[in-house]
């Protein structure tokens, strides 16, 4: 049964920076990713990396966000740069839809307000 924990969230005025970790449990995962959901909206896949590093993120957080992973600590960040008010959501990790997902965790909150 593969465990999800993310950590790292908080509240950041606009403009500002957070950075997330995911810690994964009970299995190997060979694609994870970062999704948000906002009150009132869907879950959406923000970021996903493969083993290898590789990453696609979606056009709202290309070129602020950054998503890495630590595969001997099976653990997945997210480097949250250059904020929005619009970021504000609870943040999950996960394997995308093709490659999962496995249960989700309790997720992070994400507040960017001033």
């Amino acid at each position: 049964q593969v465990q999800l924990v993310e950590s790292g969230g908080g509240l950041v005025q606009p403009g500002g920076s957070l950075s997330l970790s995911c810690a994964a449990s009970g299995s190997r995962i060979n694609v994870m990713g970062w999704y948000r959901q906002a009150p009132g909206k869907q879950r959406e896949l923000v970021a996903t990396i493969t083993r290898g590093g590789n990453t696609n993120y979606a056009d709202s957080v290309k070129g602020r966000f950054t998503i890495s992973r630590d595969n001997a600590k099976n653990t997945v960040y997210l480097q949250m740069n250059s904020l929005k008010p619009e970021d504000t959501a609870v943040y999950y990790c996960n394997a995308p839809p093709w490659a999962g997902p496995f249960p989700f965790g309790q997720g992070t909150q994400v507040t960017v307000s001033s």
